[in-house]
């Protein structure tokens, strides 16, 4: 068996756009990855946020119960608008 192989030109030109094809799909899929890691990434931050500004309403609405019952509701948009929250 020969230790030299002759490659002809149609196989050299076939394995250089294999090689390339290959190069394109890993980028496609680390360009993909990416993209949903970022969305998950979002979306776990922004639903992180939302779970700890409702625990704060329960915990602010629960503290204007027990100083103020008759305006709770009226304390606790105060207390919302000194934190810097929006007005509802």
């Amino acid at each position: 068996m020969p230790s030299v192989h002759l490659v002809s030109q149609e196989e050299s030109f076939s394995a250089a756009a294999t090689s390339t094809t290959r190069s394109w799909i890993a980028w496609s899929y680390l360009a993909v990855g990416a993209v949903l890691l970022a969305a998950i990434g979002t979306w776990l931050v922004w639903f992180s946020v939302s779970v700890q500004r409702k625990f704060q309403e329960e915990d602010i609405r629960a503290a204007c119960q027990r100083v103020m019952p008759d305006t709770a509701e009226r304390c606790f948009d105060t207390v919302v608008i000194q934190r810097g929250g929006v007005r509802r």
